[in-house]
């Protein structure tokens, strides 16, 4: 093949028109098999010991002995606790445990009676349980996030980890989460709750899915599905589990599904509500696809959006695995107490952030001309706080509406971030909370408001609001930077990253995903092997954050080459106020947006703007930066 060239089907003659469409190279090798012999076994079964250590084994310090790997012989038994050790490590063998040395010189661990323990786990809450408890129900949801992650289709999940899992009680309240998205997590439980008011009959093998904004969602392209946790040979559900994906297209006027020209929620996709998508163990993959296929403006590739569904089912199942396995282990009563217990113990750590709290208002400015405004009364007496949104702008006719879940969910991923410990962001965390958002504004808009704004700009804002108002940290770059490309073949949705505030000792972090979003960036060989795009740069803008005592965090640049004809979309603020600096700390800087064109022209677009990019044009996004904290020296 010395005169052939590679193309990207296979190789070329110069010379002849031939087209060799594979090429397979098989090396085979052998050797002869050498077998471990047998060793004889020894006379003496008993292990000699070296000596004696200290171990603790069965809930108790004890005296154990001490054997010399090199010693053992085979055939010779080790009964634990027992440390065997070797020149370069040591082995434990537990109580309840035994090591045999086996013919071939090999060591086999085995367990050779069942553990007793010295006292039974009760369903009293006990500290050095509920930290174990609140660490296994945060890696269950870890765990299905992982096999979402593995088992997704899309880049938007698969590689931008656009998605959260968490795990619910009977009652559908939040129990704990994987750290992913908060403006997911904040809201899902509301979703969860939708799914069993409206299922009273639900029976083993159904999953369900949903992303209506008016009945639990947020915006269309969040996709939940939930799964009811059955008790093993029963018919009573003991749990719900729960993933939301972000789906890079549930079709609208737009492809990506995120056009800022929406003003009706059907101009932005197929809207799901409570969809049995597996039914008693049967995927109705038919009904499915026509769901995604109907309506004015239908999904453009419901294949991917099945295959990811697919994806969070799997997800689902690891839970509902997980679930099980920990109630073989530790009992039902035991299980169900805890997860009491760690939502008793997210109480208490967000009463004692209340304790330290004054009131507090503050308005927030956003780029469209609306405001938020929120006032934080604190009653000391009864270690409460009532959040009020009281005087937020009116309901738009954009779609910045946020739906109440989504401030639900800044609320409680903010009184979270003031608690200094370790704990699940859960519903114990706004048992202490009132929010009150009145009727007909744009956190609480109505049917067929526009939305799909609101839960990735309006959640930026009402988050920031908090933090202002708490006089936590500066405003972050306030934005996720919304960019959406796609043609009827490709759909592509992405967040770019910024800066994030200052804080009262510390400076903000520079080019990261701030406070709702939680994303990664896709990687530049991903996007460029899977779309018809070519990355041209991507880097940090020095100096350029808010300055002060402590600097805000910087922002970013990022340029992307078309090589096809694609609609492009973004939604995006922050590109006419800046952020806010805290404690007489400087703003940080505004956005900006732009196209150069193939003749090289640079066309400015609008923080919220739609355009078509023809080949050879780039897309320029300069992402805000955050704001800083305290007077500059």
């Amino acid at each position: 093949f010395e005169d052939m060239h590679r193309n990207r089907f296979g190789f070329v003659s110069p010379e002849k028109d031939i087209v060799i469409e594979a090429l397979s190279v098989e090396a085979i090798g052998g050797g002869s098999k050498r077998a471990e012999p047998d060793l004889p076994l020894s006379p003496e079964p008993c292990a000699i010991a070296i000596g004696q250590t200290r171990l603790y084994a069965g809930a108790a310090w004890t005296d154990a002995p001490v054997y010399n790997l090199e010693n053992l012989e085979p055939g010779q038994i080790v009964t634990g606790p027992a440390l065997i050790v070797e020149p370069h490590g040591s082995i434990v063998i537990e109580l309840g445990w035994t090591a045999t040395i086996t013919p071939k010189r090999h060591l086999v661990i085995e367990r050779h009676c069942e553990l007793v323990r010295v006292a039974a786990i009760g369903t009293q809450a006990d500290p050095v349980m509920l930290e174990i408890f609140n660490n296994l129900f945060m890696s269950i949801a870890e765990q299905m996030g992982l096999t979402l992650q593995n088992t997704a289709y899309s880049v938007n999940i698969k590689e931008r980890l656009d998605f959260s899992c968490a795990v619910f009680d009977k009652d559908g309240s939040l129990i704990a989460n994987a750290p992913h998205m908060p403006v997911h997590l904040g809201s899902m439980d509301r979703s969860v709750e939708t799914i069993i008011e409206q299922n009273p009959d639900m029976k083993p093998g159904d999953v369900f899915v949903l992303n209506a904004p008016y009945n639990g969602g947020t915006h269309l392209p969040d996709i939940t599905v939930v799964t009811p946790v059955f008790g093993e040979g029963s018919k009573d559900i003991l749990y719900y589990v729960a993933s939301r994906g972000h789906h890079a297209d549930v079709g609208g006027v737009a492809p990506g599904s995120m056009t800022p020209r929406a003003t009706d929620i059907n101009q932005e996709g197929v809207l799901i509500d409570n969809f049995k998508m597996i039914d008693a163990g049967i995927f109705q993959e038919q009904a499915l696809h026509k769901l995604l296929s109907s309506g004015p403006y239908p999904c453009r590739n419901p294949a991917q959006n099945i295959a990811d569904l697919k994806a969070q089912v799997a997800a689902n199942e690891k839970g509902v695995h997980e679930l099980r396995k920990m109630v073989r282990h530790f009992g039902l009563d035991v299980v169900h107490a805890y997860m009491g217990h760690v939502q008793d113990n997210a109480e208490e750590s967000v009463r004692r952030v209340i304790d330290a709290l004054s009131p507090s208002e503050f308005l927030y400015d956003m780029d469209q001309g609306t405001q938020i405004k929120v006032k934080i009364t604190v009653d000391k007496k009864s270690r409460s706080a009532i959040v009020d949104f009281t005087g937020t702008s009116p309901q738009q006719k954009t779609n910045f509406n946020a739906p109440s879940p989504i401030t639900r969910a800044a609320v409680l991923y903010v009184f979270r971030c003031m608690v200094d410990s370790d704990i699940p962001m859960n519903a114990g965390c706004l048992k202490p909370i009132k929010i009150i958002i009145p009727e007909d504004c744009m956190l609480s808009p109505n049917y067929p408001a526009a939305v799909v704004a609101g839960n990735v700009e309006t959640s930026q804002a009402v988050t920031d609001t908090l933090l202002g108002a708490l006089g936590a940290v500066a405003a972050a770059q306030g934005t996720m930077n919304n960019l959406n490309f796609g043609n009827d073949t490709y759909q592509y949705y992405e967040t770019v990253c910024g800066g994030s505030g200052a804080g009262p000792d510390h400076n903000g972090t520079s080019a990261v995903h701030t406070h709702m979003t939680n994303t990664r960036l896709t990687d530049p060989e991903i996007l460029e092997w899977r779309y018809p795009v070519h990355l041209e740069s991507f880097e940090i803008r020095p100096g350029s954050g808010g300055k002060g005592k402590f600097n805000g965090g910087e922002g970013t640049l990022r340029k992307i080459r078309f090589n096809e004809t694609m609609e492009l979309s973004l939604l995006s603020g922050h590109r006419r106020i800046p952020p806010f600096g805290l404690a007489g700390g400087k703003p940080g800087q505004v956005g900006k947006n732009s196209v150069r064109r193939k003749n090289g022209s640079i066309e400015p677009l609008k923080g919220c703007d739609q355009t078509v990019m023809e080949p050879g044009d780039t897309i320029i996004i300069q992402t805000p930066t955050g704001g800083g904290y305290g007077p500059v020296d």
